[in-house]
């Protein structure tokens, strides 16, 4: 069974981890820009990240195990706390955009839920919606239902598209507050948000219309192949095939295809 797994920091991992995930059935991941472990004080700093993860992942995941490798782009919430770097970057994420393999805007959202990273939430919520592209939603680490309860209004009160925004990192304490939305629904299925047969669970209780699974695998402790053991716990449940495959595939291609970069084939 194919898998495409939406989010994975794989400039964080070694090129065995493209190889294991391929034989796992991650045919296609796609990258969000994110705060790699240690905040950024130049904006070039961010400029030469993203040069990277757009060029040299995309061509490293083709290379090492024939992985399909999308990026989106975007001014994570927590360096957005640096308000003059933060609008300097902000000034240039819309020429990334236009780039071959950049599917859309991401991650972007609440990291303590300051008045800053309010700001360049909204700020790149307008430039994806002006361009019709995906948006990758983070919520907080900490206070995550309130964090998330803020996230949905500055959603609805912007009017933007919602069944182009994916809210990311969503565990039993959100989803009746992302449910609320038109948004999709992810689950990060990683150490300290949430693990796979908790978030089995929800989709046993809540459905699989619009819920996508994806694993982060960046550089803390990860799994890289968190999504095709979360498809195999769901077969040893009983899951209808069709049903696995809808959540690991189907939904989140649905997501991406809405990107014109998103050329992957079903």
């Amino acid at each position: 069974m194919r898998i495409i797994d939406p989010h994975m920091h794989m400039v964080s991992r070694a090129a065995d981890d493209y190889k294991r995930a391929r034989r796992a059935g991650i045919e296609c991941c796609i990258e969000p820009a994110f705060w790699s472990g240690q905040d950024k004080h130049h904006a070039g700093a961010f400029f030469d990240y993203f040069e990277q993860i757009i060029g040299h992942e995309t061509d490293r995941a083709e290379r090492t195990a024939n992985v399909d490798h999308y990026v989106t782009i975007g001014l994570e919430p927590k360096e957005a706390n640096y308000r003059d770097m933060a609008e300097e970057v902000l000034e240039r994420i819309p020429e990334y955009l236009d780039r071959d393999p950049v599917v859309g805007v991401g991650e972007i959202g609440f990291d303590q839920v300051t008045d800053d990273e309010e700001w360049a939430f909204r700020e790149q919520l307008e430039i994806a919606e002006n361009r019709d592209l995906p948006v990758i939603v983070h919520t907080p680490h900490t206070d995550k239902p309130a964090g998330t309860e803020r996230i949905v209004e500055i959603i609805e009160e912007m009017g933007v598209t919602q069944d182009r925004i994916i809210i990311d990192h969503n565990t039993e304490h959100t989803i009746d507050i992302s449910a609320r939305t038109d948004c999709w629904i992810g689950f990060t299925l990683y150490p300290g948000k949430i693990e796979a047969d908790a978030a089995i669970d929800l989709l046993e209780e809540y459905g699989t219309d619009n819920m996508i699974f994806n694993s982060a695998a960046d550089w803390d402790p990860s799994d890289p192949l968190a999504v095709p053991k979360a498809r195999d716990e769901m077969i040893d449940r009983g899951w209808d095939r069709e049903e696995v495959r809808k959540v690991v595939f189907e939904n989140p291609y649905e997501f991406f295809e809405q990107s014109p970069n998103f050329e992957y084939e079903a």
